[in-house]
């Protein structure tokens, strides 16, 4: 049997409790889709059953693996694209809203690669001459908060860092960023699918392929050992032209020109 858990609405922080509840339905593997605070959970709980993660980032920098290759102890998976998606997610902003000098980051401060998210999006807005202000969000009050410190200060745009807690609330985000009238890009298609202005980042449909597949190779008995960890490549840029119009903007040529997916 494989288990997944992915960040539920009112249980993210309680993950390592979630885990450990988890092992007692004895798992012959554990998909952890929710990113790196899933996956530590996951391993934390047990050294034994195979963990087998999702997009987590540089999962060699955050503990869950020895080395690409040769992952060692009881995870592996799929990791994200190296160290690029918030600084593009910030130029692709900053394409749609040239006019905005300010920019908002939300961030998860529970989440493990939160200092490098932060360094990453500070540098990227520095080479733009853009101020940056980072706000941080770890459940939905601090979330509603942000957004209302963020209208407040008229801000012009709203980069959400991907995360697991705010991947399992898309719907909540983008309705959040309309309200406000802000525009904001996000991680996942599924936030652009939900409403909201456009999404960059990794592929979650070929990197939940590549995870089928591993899940099914140790079910069927492969070793983790033999599974070295997949460096996911594909990235994808959704825009939704709705919420454009309903914001006032219009997308430039040269993100149509790149989109992957454009919602009408």
């Amino acid at each position: 049997m494989a288990s997944e858990y992915r960040g539920a609405e009112d249980d993210y922080d309680r993950l390592p409790e979630l885990a450990t509840d988890l092992l007692r339905r004895h798992p012959a593997v554990i998909v952890a889709l929710g990113g790196p605070t899933s996956t530590l959970a996951a391993k934390r709980a047990s050294t034994t059953v195979p963990v087998v993660f999702s997009i987590v980032g540089d999962p060699v920098a955050l503990g869950l693996v020895t080395s690409f290759n040769r992952p060692g102890g009881n995870v592996t998976g799929v990791a994200g694209v190296p160290g690029t998606i918030v600084a593009k997610q910030i130029e692709a902003l900053h394409e749609m809203v040239p006019t905005a000098t300010v920019i908002g980051c939300l961030l998860n401060p529970n989440n493990p690669k939160t200092e490098s998210d932060a360094r990453e999006a500070q540098e990227a807005a520095r080479v733009l001459g853009l101020e940056l202000q980072i706000l941080h969000a770890h459940n939905e009050t601090e979330i509603e908060r942000a957004f209302a410190t963020l209208a407040q200060r008229r801000t012009g745009g709203l980069v959400v860092v991907p995360d697991g807690f705010f991947i399992s609330r898309p719907e909540r985000l983008a309705t959040l960023a309309a309200h406000h009238m802000i525009p904001a890009i996000y991680s996942l298609h599924e936030f652009a699918m939900a409403g909201g202005l456009m999404s960059y980042g990794s592929s979650t449909k070929d990197a939940w392929r590549q995870v089928g597949g591993y899940t099914g190779r140790i079910l069927k008995g492969a070793k983790l050992a033999d599974l070295p960890v997949v460096q996911s490549t594909k990235v994808e840029l959704c825009i939704n032209l709705k919420t454009a119009r309903a914001l006032g903007l219009t997308f430039p040529p040269t993100l149509l020109g790149r989109a992957d997916e454009v919602i009408e």
